[in-house]
């Protein structure tokens, strides 16, 4: 049975919406099927174009007005229908295009431990990346942050890269994600990753900056 969401300080409404994150309302949702918990947090990384961290372009993606005429690498694009619940940029700064209440269409096809659709009981983050640069100290901050505020709220148990619930199909966070610097982290106590590959290792590939 789905236990009770709470409001918690850090959130703005009943619907999950966080207060210190920056608001781009997303067409790309629908409603989570009744009596789900949500206890899954999937991390993602995207840039757009692919290596490009600037610009507003992953911002159009997830709102449907990324123009697909606008770069080559755009035009697979042209049809496409995402969302992530988080956005996490290079310099940290949070943006929320779905509330969390809401199923966001950020996983596609996956299956996490046997369950099928993790769209319906998971939070979607994506971090600004493109698997080649490491990822930043400012950008690990926030999702620790993120990550607090959602155990506020939901009864989160695992943690996992898209990786992991698309094997063979999506490769991202990447191995220059460095999972030990966040499944140690306080706000993370508790926390498990199952399905973990590449575990070993990313440390050193971090940015400690």
């Amino acid at each position: 049975m789905r236990r009770p969401v709470l409001a918690g300080k850090g959130w703005l409404s009943g619907t999950g919406r966080l207060r210190e994150a920056r608001h781009l309302e997303s067409p790309n949702h629908d409603e989570r099927p009744p009596g789900t918990a949500v206890e899954l947090l999937v991390v993602h990384y995207i840039s757009l174009p692919p290596g490009r961290f600037r610009g507003d372009a992953i911002e159009r993606l997830f709102t449907n007005r990324l123009d697909a005429d606008a770069h080559p690498a755009f035009a697979p694009l042209r049809e496409l229908r995402v969302s992530a619940h988080f956005l996490v940029r290079r310099d940290g700064r949070l943006l929320q295009f779905v509330d969390t209440e809401r199923r966001a269409w950020h996983a596609g096809a996956s299956n996490f431990v046997g369950r099928e659709r993790c769209n319906d009981f998971s939070i979607g983050v994506e971090l600004e990346g493109d698997g080649e640069h490491r990822f930043t100290a400012a950008q690990y901050r926030t999702l620790r942050r993120l990550l607090a505020r959602l155990r506020e709220r939901y009864p989160l148990r695992w943690v996992a890269g898209h990786s992991d619930i698309a094997p063979g199909r999506k490769h991202d966070p990447g191995p220059r994600f460095d999972w030990p610097r966040l499944l140690h982290s306080r706000e993370a106590r508790g926390l498990a990753r199952p399905l973990g590959i590449d575990r070993a290792g990313a440390s050193a590939d971090t940015d400690s900056s």
